[in-house]
């Protein structure tokens, strides 16, 4: 299918116009004032899918710029890029690419195709690999090469392909197996993966390289040292070919050449971006951990979000509720970031995630239409787990000069803490958002003293971190990006500002092949000061 990409700016949209109008006004009142006018304000501006529950009533927003925020949504082309998504058409455009994700999470019924062709059976096939091969290593069954059962797994990979599955292996780390570990190493300092093979018993290690070329250059850095550790220690040739490793790709050709066995390798679509690749094989040490049945179950609950997505009008639609507002925020308050703050430690890598996805995505300046835009697009995404977050940035968020959006994330139910601890962790969240929308201080106050208030912020609740509701925390953030990426017009599925880096890194790293000289004065300085210290570091050693 054709996708017809020629969105409208969304400064030529009425509903823009209406929101650069309401600015200022909305400026000159107080979340609280809107409180004491709309006493339901609390019910209505609250949304709850399944067992995730959004308040939205603590942000800077009266009914004229909900209403108008909305038609910014009805006015652009959202309805029609939602509609080509979840038909597989090619929305990357820069790359021809669909970006048919949601695939990956659905069932046959939901009829998901590509170029005219059902995808589901082959979503299926590589998922069945993934349930195979995860009970196998959870039951024993998954021998070395001198016969012994795996104990640890260590997952190389970088971006997407490393972040996704192991912040999942965090986050539901109640369902882990308790006698299976779990090691991540993406950096290229080698420091990562030396000191991770030096703790591990090279029998019991399992290496899974997950690189969608099969060509990333951090990652077969670190795959040929863990290769060479295995070697060296078992007494192997060509250990990729061995049972201590696994491949993960799109690119089934490189990973032969590079030398694994033909049923050790375990493909995913061209089509999977990296940053929304853990709903596929590259979720296999997810399944290692918490068992293929909880995969499952994690892939549901997207898939659930994907249908509330699909389906629910703009005003009760989580994710374009989510999205409207850090528009509202970015767009016309001119604030330039966005804080999420978790208030679950397991959830401590979800910012990090959520930084990717959306700085990722979104982090353009060129419209569907190759024109330069000439309105802010994502913002600069960042956060903590509270309540470290507290004694660490807080100061800024209430006294600070910056205005900073929050969203609250937190379990109400959490089986692996106890009621004293878990009643002080959500009481500190509550406290937080209510202070900084309601401040403190009047002309009697020393001024170091005052608290503005008016501080906007979401809050999100999940009945409990389990594997089905933390599939659509997820999704729902996913959904959000491609929201706003919409309504800005722009392409969320390529990435190609990192691109040149990469190239420059290659040509520095080429052997001499390429001169120093064609580098700028100050990285010929650099170069020069890191190989005469490196020489001198060698000499005294």
């Amino acid at each position: 299918m054709t996708f017809n990409s020629s969105g409208p700016s969304p400064t030529s949209l009425p509903a823009w116009h209406e929101l650069l109008n309401l600015k200022e006004s909305i400026l000159e009142q107080s979340i609280l004032e809107l409180f004491n006018k709309n006493p339901a304000r609390s019910k209505q501006l609250s949304i709850q899918h399944d067992e995730l529950f959004l308040d939205y009533s603590k942000n800077l927003v009266n009914d004229q710029v909900m209403s108008s925020l909305l038609a910014l949504a009805d006015q652009s082309a959202l309805s029609d890029h939602t509609k080509a998504i979840f038909a597989g058409e090619l929305v990357n455009t820069t790359e021809q690419k669909a970006a048919l994700h949601p695939a990956l999470r659905g069932k046959a019924e939901d009829n998901y195709v590509l170029n005219g062709m059902p995808v589901h059976e082959q979503v299926k096939q590589s998922l069945s690999q993934v349930s195979s091969i995860s009970d196998q290593i959870r039951q024993g069954k998954w021998l070395g090469s001198t016969g012994k059962a795996v104990t640890d797994v260590i997952h190389l990979g970088v971006g997407g392909s490393e972040l996704g599955p192991r912040m999942a292996c965090q986050a539901l780390q109640a369902y882990a197996h308790p006698d299976l570990k779990i090691h991540f190493v993406s950096n290229a300092d080698g420091a990562e993966i030396l000191t991770t093979v030096k703790s591990l018993n090279p029998e019991t290690t399992l290496i899974i390289i997950a690189s969608k070329s099969f060509t990333t250059e951090e990652t077969m850095l670190n795959a040929h040292s863990a290769i060479n550790w295995l070697e060296e220690n078992l007494g192997l040739s060509q250990a990729q070919s061995s049972t201590h490793v696994i491949g993960i790709t799109a690119n089934r050709e490189n990973a032969l050449a590079f030398g694994i066995d033909p049923s050790q390798i375990l493909e995913f679509q061209e089509w999977v971006g990296g940053r929304y690749s853990l709903w596929s094989s590259i979720g296999l040490p997810i399944a290692i951990s918490i068992g293929y049945k909880n995969f499952e179950a994690m892939l549901d609950g997207a898939r659930e979000m994907d249908i509330h997505f699909k389906t629910t009008p703009f005003e009760r639609n989580m994710p374009v509720i989510l999205a409207l507002l850090g528009i509202w925020y970015s767009n016309f308050l001119n604030t330039q970031t966005i804080a999420v703050i978790p208030y679950c430690e397991r959830l401590t890598l979800l910012p990090d995630y959520l930084q990717q996805l959306d700085m990722e995505s979104n982090g353009k300046s060129v419209s569907l239409n190759g024109e330069s835009v000439n309105y802010t697009t994502a913002p600069i995404l960042w956060g903590q787990t509270g309540t470290d977050g507290q004694h660490a940035f807080f100061q800024l968020l209430h006294q600070g000069s910056h205005l900073v959006p929050i969203d609250f994330i937190a379990a109400v139910n959490d089986p692996l803490s106890n009621e004293k601890h878990h009643n002080f962790l959500l009481n500190n969240l509550l406290a937080q958002a209510a202070a900084l929308m309601t401040g403190r201080g009047d002309k009697s106050t020393p001024t170091h003293k005052l608290y503005p208030g008016n501080k906007p912020s979401n809050i999100l609740l999940v009945n409990e971190l389990s594997p089905k509701n933390f599939g659509a925390l997820v999704a729902l953030y996913e959904h959000k990006v491609f929201v706003q990426g919409s309504i800005w017009n722009i392409n969320s599925y390529d990435q190609w500002g990192v691109e040149l880096g990469k190239q420059l890194t290659h040509k520095l790293t080429s052997d001499g092949n390429v001169s120093i000289k064609e580098f700028d004065g100050s990285t010929q300085q650099l170069s020069e000061y890191i190989h005469q210290h490196t020489m001198l570091s060698s000499d005294k050693s």
